[in-house]
């Protein structure tokens, strides 16, 4: 089975219990004031071998098929940091949108494991739980500088979009 691009399934679900906090808010419950914690979201890049997709629940699901370290990308620590700016989730038409940084580089130096085609996100702060897949063209890259550029936030090219 091939990686496909995908919100995963978990994803939807967690997101009405409250696992997963892109930005800095205050919520009033009915007993008390908090001020949740943002999490923090790692990229991982996938082999195009690999299966990641709407049914991956967690980085541990597709772990295996992950690139192997090399450069300034760990696999150990599940990929690399994703800046998740507060701002980076708003709403834009009747959509709500979130994008995280312009541009994610696994700098100078990297060599690929073999071919990849996927960057799998997920919540390094709530047990490394699947939030989205997505693939593109396959790279492989010898000692080099992989950049993958991240959409324009907006209601129809946001990495992730809620209608």
């Amino acid at each position: 089975m091939a990686n496909a691009s995908a919100m995963c399934t978990s994803f939807k679900k967690e997101l009405w219990q409250g696992f997963h906090v892109f930005d800095s808010v205050t919520i009033t419950s009915r007993t008390s004031l908090t001020t949740p914690t943002k999490d923090t979201f790692k990229g991982a890049l996938i082999l195009a071998s690999g299966s990641a997709g709407a049914a991956s629940t967690n980085y541990s699901s597709v772990s295996a098929s992950e690139v192997g370290t090399s450069g300034s990308y760990t696999t150990a620590v599940g990929g690399i940091a994703i800046t998740n700016a507060d701002g980076q989730v708003v709403t834009s038409s009747t959509s709500g949108v979130w994008t995280p940084s312009a541009s994610w580089t696994t700098g100078p130096g990297f060599t690929s494991s073999g071919s990849f085609d996927c960057l799998f996100i997920h919540n390094s702060s709530q047990g490394n739980k699947a939030v989205s897949v997505h693939v593109f063209s396959a790279q492989s890259i010898t000692a080099g500088t992989f950049t993958l550029t991240m959409p324009t936030n907006d209601s129809s090219t946001a990495l992730l979009r809620l209608a």
